[in-house]
């Protein structure tokens, strides 16, 4: 008597593999997590302590409460250390100095035409 060969593998199969080899992953995501949780304590600790140590050596340092050197920078603007940065011009400002432009360009053609007028070659 010949012995049967092996079922191939059907897609039930395949599909029960898929979902062990899920199952595996998701056991350990959450393995994961938990340690996670259960390190959350001790990592705040760490963190408010690390703070504590940094305001008490700021304030050890001896400097004056108004020294701005020490102040803590706003990290919204980004970390231009190379001084205040330059505003942009307001709308006023713009304005009167299209203005001025213009008057400036206006004396320029009149004495331009003046001399002209007065100069004979």
């Amino acid at each position: 008597m010949r012995r049967r060969s092996s079922k191939p593998d059907t897609t039930l199969d395949h599909s029960k593999q898929e979902l062990a080899r899920r199952e595996s992953e998701l056991r350990d995501r959450v393995e994961k997590l938990e340690q996670m949780i259960a390190d959350a304590p001790r990592v705040a600790e760490e963190i408010t302590r690390q703070q504590r140590e940094e305001l008490l050596t700021r304030a050890s340092e001896g400097r004056s409460r108004l020294d701005i050197a020490i102040s803590l920078q706003d990290k919204r603007y980004g970390d231009e250390t190379g001084g205040p940065r330059r505003r942009p011009a307001l709308r006023k400002q713009r304005r009167e100095g299209r203005i001025i432009f213009i008057v400036l360009l206006i004396t320029l053609l009149v004495a331009i035409i003046w001399l002209i007028t007065h100069i004979k070659f």
